[in-house]
Protein backbone atom coordinates (compact mmCIF):
# COMPACT_ATOMS: atom_id res chain seq x y z
CA UNK A 1 0.00 0.00 0.00
CA UNK A 2 1.16 3.34 -0.71
CA UNK A 3 2.89 6.01 1.45
CA UNK A 4 -0.22 7.38 3.45
CA UNK A 5 -1.74 11.26 2.98
CA UNK A 6 -3.30 13.29 5.60
CA UNK A 7 -6.66 14.27 5.05
CA UNK A 8 -6.18 17.71 5.35
CA UNK A 9 -3.15 17.49 2.95
CA UNK A 10 -5.52 15.38 0.39
CA UNK A 11 -7.71 18.36 0.65
CA UNK A 12 -4.85 21.33 -0.21
CA UNK A 13 -3.88 19.13 -3.04
CA UNK A 14 -7.32 18.67 -4.79
CA UNK A 15 -9.50 21.54 -3.25
CA UNK A 16 -7.40 24.40 -1.81
CA UNK A 17 -4.43 25.36 -4.20
CA UNK A 18 -5.52 27.46 -7.22
CA UNK A 19 -5.12 25.73 -10.41
CA UNK A 20 -4.17 28.42 -12.16
CA UNK A 21 -0.54 28.89 -9.76
CA UNK A 22 0.10 25.42 -10.29
CA UNK A 23 2.31 25.41 -13.53
CA UNK A 24 5.62 24.31 -12.67
CA UNK A 25 6.30 20.90 -12.01
CA UNK A 26 7.02 20.78 -8.07
CA UNK A 27 10.08 20.00 -6.45
CA UNK A 28 9.20 16.40 -5.82
CA UNK A 29 9.19 15.90 -9.45
CA UNK A 30 11.77 18.26 -11.02
CA UNK A 31 14.61 17.88 -8.42
CA UNK A 32 15.07 13.46 -9.23
CA UNK A 33 14.73 14.62 -13.40
CA UNK A 34 17.50 17.08 -12.88
CA UNK A 35 19.72 14.62 -10.63
CA UNK A 36 19.43 11.60 -12.76
CA UNK A 37 20.00 13.95 -15.97
CA UNK A 38 23.39 14.15 -14.75
CA UNK A 39 24.02 10.40 -14.85
CA UNK A 40 22.70 10.01 -18.71
CA UNK A 41 25.67 12.08 -19.14
CA UNK A 42 28.59 10.89 -21.20
CA UNK A 43 32.24 11.49 -19.47
CA UNK A 44 33.82 14.14 -18.54
CA UNK A 45 30.82 16.25 -18.83
CA UNK A 46 28.96 14.03 -16.49
CA UNK A 47 31.98 14.52 -14.03
CA UNK A 48 31.54 18.19 -14.20
CA UNK A 49 28.01 17.98 -13.19
CA UNK A 50 29.11 15.74 -10.70
CA UNK A 51 31.68 17.83 -9.25
CA UNK A 52 29.26 20.87 -9.16
CA UNK A 53 26.20 19.01 -7.77
CA UNK A 54 25.01 20.91 -4.56
CA UNK A 55 25.78 24.29 -6.93
CA UNK A 56 22.55 23.55 -9.29
CA UNK A 57 19.87 25.53 -7.88
CA UNK A 58 17.39 22.78 -7.77
CA UNK A 59 19.84 20.41 -5.99
CA UNK A 60 21.42 22.68 -3.45
CA UNK A 61 21.60 22.16 0.28
CA UNK A 62 19.04 24.90 0.51
CA UNK A 63 17.17 24.40 -3.24
CA UNK A 64 15.31 26.94 -5.23
CA UNK A 65 12.68 26.19 -8.03
CA UNK A 66 10.98 28.57 -10.49
CA UNK A 67 8.18 30.75 -9.50
CA UNK A 68 4.56 29.01 -10.83
CA UNK A 69 3.76 30.60 -14.08
CA UNK A 70 0.47 29.85 -16.88
CA UNK A 71 3.99 30.46 -19.30
CA UNK A 72 5.57 26.87 -18.48
CA UNK A 73 2.55 24.50 -20.05
CA UNK A 74 1.13 24.63 -23.70
CA UNK A 75 -2.11 23.93 -24.51
CA UNK A 76 -1.67 22.60 -28.08
CA UNK A 77 -5.09 21.08 -28.16
CA UNK A 78 -6.82 24.65 -27.91
CA UNK A 79 -5.13 25.42 -31.71
CA UNK A 80 -5.75 21.69 -32.80
CA UNK A 81 -6.56 18.25 -32.36
CA UNK A 82 -4.10 15.30 -32.03
CA UNK A 83 -1.49 14.74 -34.27
CA UNK A 84 -1.39 18.39 -34.53
CA UNK A 85 -0.04 18.39 -37.84
CA UNK A 86 -1.45 22.20 -38.90
CA UNK A 87 -0.15 23.93 -35.52
CA UNK A 88 2.90 25.77 -36.80
CA UNK A 89 6.52 25.25 -34.99
CA UNK A 90 6.87 28.90 -34.21
CA UNK A 91 6.06 31.39 -31.46
CA UNK A 92 5.46 33.45 -34.59
CA UNK A 93 3.70 31.18 -36.93
CA UNK A 94 1.16 30.32 -34.06
CA UNK A 95 0.33 33.46 -33.71
CA UNK A 96 -0.18 34.62 -37.15
CA UNK A 97 -2.65 31.63 -37.94
CA UNK A 98 -4.41 31.52 -34.29
CA UNK A 99 -4.28 35.25 -33.56
CA UNK A 100 -5.26 36.10 -29.50
CA UNK A 101 -6.40 32.57 -28.78
CA UNK A 102 -2.24 32.16 -29.13
CA UNK A 103 -1.48 34.24 -26.05
CA UNK A 104 -3.67 32.37 -23.81
CA UNK A 105 -2.08 28.44 -24.88
CA UNK A 106 1.38 28.90 -23.04
CA UNK A 107 4.68 29.52 -23.94
CA UNK A 108 6.71 26.55 -22.93
CA UNK A 109 8.10 25.53 -26.26
CA UNK A 110 9.66 28.84 -26.84
CA UNK A 111 10.72 29.03 -22.88
CA UNK A 112 12.96 26.03 -23.36
CA UNK A 113 14.04 27.03 -26.97
CA UNK A 114 15.21 30.22 -25.16
CA UNK A 115 16.96 28.19 -21.97
CA UNK A 116 18.74 26.27 -24.26
CA UNK A 117 20.06 29.01 -26.44
CA UNK A 118 21.12 30.46 -22.86
CA UNK A 119 22.80 27.18 -22.10
CA UNK A 120 25.15 27.36 -25.51
CA UNK A 121 26.22 31.13 -24.61
CA UNK A 122 26.66 29.67 -21.17
CA UNK A 123 29.30 27.02 -22.12
CA UNK A 124 31.36 28.97 -25.08
CA UNK A 125 31.76 31.32 -22.07
CA UNK A 126 32.66 28.84 -19.48
CA UNK A 127 30.64 30.42 -16.73
CA UNK A 128 30.09 27.90 -14.08
CA UNK A 129 27.30 29.86 -12.43
CA UNK A 130 26.02 30.29 -15.79
CA UNK A 131 26.08 27.21 -17.03
CA UNK A 132 24.54 25.69 -14.02
CA UNK A 133 21.62 27.91 -13.45
CA UNK A 134 20.84 27.53 -17.54
CA UNK A 135 21.24 23.88 -17.38
CA UNK A 136 18.45 23.95 -14.30
CA UNK A 137 16.41 25.48 -15.92
CA UNK A 138 16.29 24.35 -18.97
CA UNK A 139 15.68 20.26 -16.85
CA UNK A 140 12.94 22.12 -14.64
CA UNK A 141 11.29 23.33 -18.15
CA UNK A 142 11.95 19.44 -19.65
CA UNK A 143 10.19 18.20 -16.43
CA UNK A 144 7.36 20.90 -17.12
CA UNK A 145 7.09 19.52 -20.64
CA UNK A 146 6.54 15.78 -19.14
CA UNK A 147 3.63 16.36 -17.60
CA UNK A 148 0.24 15.23 -19.96
CA UNK A 149 -1.14 17.90 -18.09
CA UNK A 150 0.69 20.43 -19.11
CA UNK A 151 0.11 20.36 -22.63
CA UNK A 152 -4.04 20.51 -22.45
CA UNK A 153 -6.29 22.88 -22.15
CA UNK A 154 -7.81 20.30 -19.55
CA UNK A 155 -5.07 20.95 -17.74
CA UNK A 156 -6.58 20.70 -13.91
CA UNK A 157 -9.56 17.93 -14.86
CA UNK A 158 -11.57 20.95 -14.62
CA UNK A 159 -13.43 20.60 -17.86
CA UNK A 160 -14.28 17.04 -16.60
CA UNK A 161 -15.05 17.71 -12.86
CA UNK A 162 -11.94 16.57 -11.93
CA UNK A 163 -10.51 19.68 -10.53
CA UNK A 164 -7.12 20.21 -8.68
CA UNK A 165 -5.72 16.43 -11.07
CA UNK A 166 -2.70 18.75 -11.35
CA UNK A 167 -1.43 18.91 -8.40
CA UNK A 168 -2.74 15.23 -7.24
CA UNK A 169 -0.49 14.25 -10.18
CA UNK A 170 2.56 16.64 -10.88
CA UNK A 171 2.82 17.26 -7.14
CA UNK A 172 1.18 15.50 -4.48
CA UNK A 173 2.18 11.52 -6.33
CA UNK A 174 5.83 11.58 -6.83
CA UNK A 175 5.85 13.18 -2.63
CA UNK A 176 4.58 10.26 -1.90
CA UNK A 177 6.30 8.12 -3.77
CA UNK A 178 9.65 9.95 -3.61
CA UNK A 179 11.69 6.83 -2.05
CA UNK A 180 9.97 4.11 -4.23
CA UNK A 181 10.48 6.53 -7.31
CA UNK A 182 13.99 4.90 -9.01
CA UNK A 183 13.64 6.50 -12.47
CA UNK A 184 15.75 4.59 -14.73
CA UNK A 185 16.60 7.10 -18.22
CA UNK A 186 17.93 6.24 -21.16
CA UNK A 187 21.65 7.41 -22.06
CA UNK A 188 21.80 11.36 -23.22
CA UNK A 189 22.11 11.74 -26.89
CA UNK A 190 22.61 14.46 -29.17
CA UNK A 191 19.89 16.25 -30.66
CA UNK A 192 20.21 17.35 -34.49
CA UNK A 193 17.47 19.75 -34.29
CA UNK A 194 16.60 20.72 -30.80
CA UNK A 195 13.52 22.93 -31.74
CA UNK A 196 12.26 20.34 -33.58
CA UNK A 197 12.68 17.90 -30.73
CA UNK A 198 10.10 19.78 -28.41
CA UNK A 199 7.33 18.91 -30.68
CA UNK A 200 8.05 15.39 -31.23
CA UNK A 201 8.43 15.14 -26.94
CA UNK A 202 4.93 17.21 -27.08
CA UNK A 203 3.13 14.24 -29.03
CA UNK A 204 4.46 11.45 -27.27
CA UNK A 205 3.22 13.04 -24.12
CA UNK A 206 0.34 14.20 -24.81
CA UNK A 207 -1.05 10.84 -25.89
CA UNK A 208 -1.34 10.11 -22.13
CA UNK A 209 -3.22 12.77 -21.70
CA UNK A 210 -6.45 11.12 -21.68
CA UNK A 211 -5.27 8.13 -20.20
CA UNK A 212 -4.40 10.01 -17.01
CA UNK A 213 -8.46 11.45 -16.94
CA UNK A 214 -9.70 7.92 -16.91
CA UNK A 215 -7.24 6.58 -14.25
CA UNK A 216 -7.89 9.47 -11.98
CA UNK A 217 -11.87 9.35 -12.54
CA UNK A 218 -11.54 5.24 -12.09
CA UNK A 219 -9.20 6.20 -8.86
CA UNK A 220 -12.02 8.11 -7.46
CA UNK A 221 -14.99 6.15 -8.86
CA UNK A 222 -17.02 4.67 -5.29
CA UNK A 223 -15.27 7.42 -2.95
CA UNK A 224 -16.10 10.28 -1.03
CA UNK A 225 -13.37 12.71 -1.44
CA UNK A 226 -9.62 12.52 -2.37
CA UNK A 227 -9.10 9.84 0.35
CA UNK A 228 -5.96 7.77 1.42
CA UNK A 229 -7.48 5.18 -0.10
CA UNK A 230 -7.87 7.13 -3.85
CA UNK A 231 -4.01 8.01 -3.49
CA UNK A 232 -3.55 4.27 -3.17
CA UNK A 233 -5.20 3.54 -6.14
CA UNK A 234 -4.41 6.55 -7.66
CA UNK A 235 -0.35 5.35 -7.33
CA UNK A 236 -1.54 1.77 -8.77
CA UNK A 237 -2.93 3.24 -11.90
CA UNK A 238 -0.70 5.85 -12.73
CA UNK A 239 2.94 5.43 -10.74
CA UNK A 240 4.22 3.65 -13.44
CA UNK A 241 3.48 6.54 -15.86
CA UNK A 242 4.54 9.06 -13.49
CA UNK A 243 7.99 7.07 -13.25
CA UNK A 244 8.13 6.68 -17.61
CA UNK A 245 7.66 10.52 -17.79
CA UNK A 246 10.04 11.67 -14.80
CA UNK A 247 12.84 9.06 -16.07
CA UNK A 248 12.03 10.39 -20.34
CA UNK A 249 12.61 13.83 -18.38
CA UNK A 250 15.56 12.87 -17.33
CA UNK A 251 16.71 11.80 -20.46
CA UNK A 252 15.72 14.70 -22.14
CA UNK A 253 17.32 17.04 -20.11
CA UNK A 254 20.79 15.50 -20.24
CA UNK A 255 20.47 15.76 -24.32
CA UNK A 256 19.99 19.30 -23.96
CA UNK A 257 23.01 19.39 -21.89
CA UNK A 258 24.93 17.25 -23.91
CA UNK A 259 23.98 19.14 -27.29
CA UNK A 260 24.29 22.44 -26.00
CA UNK A 261 27.94 21.49 -24.36
CA UNK A 262 28.63 19.81 -27.94
CA UNK A 263 26.86 22.84 -30.05
CA UNK A 264 29.39 25.52 -27.69
CA UNK A 265 32.63 23.40 -29.27
CA UNK A 266 32.51 20.65 -26.35
CA UNK A 267 34.84 23.18 -23.92
CA UNK A 268 37.21 21.95 -20.99
CA UNK A 269 35.02 22.67 -17.93
CA UNK A 270 36.43 22.88 -14.65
Amino acid sequence: MGTKITRTLLAAAGLLLPAAAAQAAGPAFTAPVVARAIDTLPKPLQKYYKDHRLEIPSLALEPTFPEPSPERKFAIDKLAAFPFSDVPHTEAGIKSKYGAVADSVGRLPWLIQESYAHLVEAMKSGDKEKILASSDQVAGLIADLHIPLNLSQNYDGQMTSQHGLWVRFAQKLPEAMEKRLHLDPDAAKFLDDPKEYVFSVINSVYVWHDNLLYLDELSKRGKAGYTEIYYDDFEKKTGGLLKQQMSAAAMDAGSYWYTAWTVAGKPDLK
